[in-house]
């Protein structure tokens, strides 16, 4: 199982475009869920923050172990995700891996994890 958080920065002007693509993956949420089950992703979760005026957006997940890449995908909602993620994150901004510290997480949770 794989715990992690990272940063990415968003790309100037595009924070209308963050927001629809925010709105869509919540708005098609079954789709969404079920393209977690081949990806092993138990949990994923998008944050946003503005520092001194700059957008970015947070990925925290928890992943099992031979799950398939998003990049991999075919899955309507997978591409749409990714097309999303090219039009607003600043690829030259090297992603931020944040340091896991402490994970808090019951055991009969993680025994589900399989």
């Amino acid at each position: 199982m794989q715990i992690e958080m990272m940063r990415f920065r968003v790309l100037p002007g595009a924070t209308d475009q963050v927001n629809e693509w925010m709105d869509f993956l919540n708005s098609n949420m079954p789709a969404v869920l079920e393209t977690l089950e081949g990806e092993k992703m138990f949990v994923e979760t998008i944050f946003s923050e503005t520092l001194d005026g700059v957008d970015y957006l947070y990925w925290y997940s928890i992943q099992g172990e031979g799950g398939i890449e998003v990049q991999d995908s075919t899955h309507w909602i997978d591409e749409a995700h990714l097309k999303y993620w090219k039009a607003c994150i600043d690829p030259d901004f090297t992603p931020q891996v944040l340091t896991q510290r402490v994970s808090m997480i019951p055991e009969r949770i993680t025994a589900q994890m399989h």
